[in-house]
């Protein structure tokens, strides 16, 4: 391949579905998901350009896969939920890379720059961190119901992503925060 090659998102081509409509297929539900999908990503890890990745990612993932095309597949929640896999293993990494960082002394803070101040910045990201070392503490299930709810989805979007039962989201919520609380102060609140 050469350097004035373009490359295409394309669908290899089955007998299940023409090959034309699956790329405009692929092309329409990048369109219309890629932004809140970026959005899903950036919430979760924290690093637009590592979202990006992850986002490009999921749909090259989606375009060796032609067969998730049939009317059949729920594609929207095979989309989500591939991301917020690869968003959770992407912060389990993040957390063995500090912790070998740590272990061999290498010293990676970085001084963070906001126009509030430097000391507010210092705290929010902090708190960012803590919050996702609990989330990558929990089940999957639990730190993914409770992601795509503070990102906005209703809970007919996370029940279609998650596959559950709607009526299910609600308690689901419901237990993954009272865990994640529970687990939360026990890392952090200081004990009398």
């Amino acid at each position: 391949m050469s350097a004035s090659e373009d490359i295409h998102l394309e669908l290899p081509r089955t007998g299940a579905i023409r090959k034309a409509s699956a790329d405009e297929s692929l092309e329409q539900l990048f369109r219309t998901q890629y932004p809140r999908l970026l959005n899903l990503l950036t919430r979760l890890t924290s690093d637009r350009a590592r979202a990006e990745e992850l986002a490009s990612e999921v749909f090259c993932k989606l375009a060796r896969r032609p067969a998730l095309f049939r009317p059949s597949n729920n594609l929207e929640g095979w989309l989500y939920r591939t991301a917020m896999n690869l968003g959770l293993d992407s912060l389990k990494m993040d957390l063995r890379r500090r912790k070998n960082e740590r272990a061999a002394a290498v010293d990676s803070t970085t001084v963070p720059r906001a126009a509030d101040g430097p000391l507010n910045e210092l705290l929010r990201a902090e708190q960012r961190r803590k919050v996702r070392r609990v989330l990558g503490a929990l089940k999957p299930e639990s730190a993914r119901a409770l992601i795509l709810h503070h990102a906005g989805f209703s809970y007919r979007e996370i029940a279609r992503v998650m596959e559950l039962n709607p009526l299910s989201v609600g308690k689901l919520i419901l237990r993954s925060r009272v865990e994640f609380e529970r687990r939360f102060r026990m890392l952090y609140e200081a004990r009398p």
